[in-house]
């Protein structure tokens, strides 16, 4: 046990050795670390666009990894407190019934969910009419929706968008997930045709790569850089660009940095790392 406690005290030094107030590669959707390159940006401009002027429903795709829901919850981060409604579904794989009540019950009615599908349907447009009312916009995003298999599933989405009210529609639906939710959306013509708003996001490149780790290390607290040249060029290869693949290979490669008592993070370094993880 005093072992394992000498173990984990060092283990917590990791942000303490290379200067920073926090882990600056950690897989979770914190909008802090959002490195806008320029098709993040765009991505969150029409995001932002397709809420603010109501344009119904947009889809965001990529590849795995790539940063959609980081930049979902960037949006939701930067807009006006007080003025929209929520529902945030992080996991679409539920029957179609389920998923009416999930964004129900995200959207505030947690008490009493109506289990009829005609009922459910009466308080879901009571609340969005109620949110109206009080000078509120509501959006429903769904997360990881290619992971929805029954089109009976993405036609309940749909008509989530006959929900409207003097030529407005009373939310805003966003959908995010992997290459293959285009398909599944093209494939259902009257949902293809109701999304105003498509991006697709893909890897960064290697500039961006070097940039992206920049930004992250300073938003943890860094003042200077960890990573040489040849360093980032291995990143770059073996991560194909995707941030959760950097992020992965960066935050091991600064442990074990960190373990070898490292001033800098070095091509053998990263080469380890990838070999570890292969592994």
């Amino acid at each position: 046990n005093k072992r394992r406690s000498q173990r984990f005290g060092k283990l917590k030094m990791y942000e303490a050795y290379w200067g920073l107030n926090e882990k600056p590669f950690e897989n979770t959707a914190d909008p802090r670390f959002l490195y806008y390159s320029k098709q993040h940006e765009e991505a969150f401009t029409r995001l932002i666009y397709a809420i603010q002027e109501q344009k119904g429903a947009a889809v965001l795709s990529g590849v795995f990894g790539c940063g959609k829901t980081v930049v979902a919850q960037a949006v939701l981060s930067s807009l006006s407190k007080g003025k929209y409604e929520t529902a945030f579904v992080i996991n679409p794989q539920l029957s179609a019934l389920e998923l009416l009540r999930e964004i129900l019950y995200d959207l505030g009615l947690k008490d009493n969910l109506p289990t009829q599908k005609t009922d459910i349907l009466h308080s879901l447009d009571e609340t969005l009419h109620h949110n109206v009312d009080d000078g509120k916009q509501t959006i429903v995003i769904i997360d990881e929706a290619h992971l929805i298999e029954d089109r009976l599933i993405f036609e309940e989405l749909r008509l989530l968008l006959n929900f409207q009210y003097k030529n407005r529609f009373l939310l805003t639906l966003i959908l995010l997930g992997q290459p293959e939710l285009r398909e599944k959306i093209n494939n259902i013509k009257q949902l293809a045709q109701r999304i105003a708003i498509k991006y697709y996001l893909s890897g960064l490149s290697e500039t961006e790569i070097s940039e992206y780790m920049q930004h992250r290390l300073k938003v943890a607290g860094a003042t200077k850089n960890y990573f040489d040249d040849s360093a980032i060029k291995i990143i770059y290869e073996q991560s194909g660009g995707i941030p959760r693949r950097i992020n992965q290979i960066c935050d091991m490669a600064l442990l074990t940095g960190f373990g070898s008592k490292a001033e800098i993070v070095s091509k053998e370094i990263i080469m380890e790392v990838v070999k570890d993880i292969e592994s």
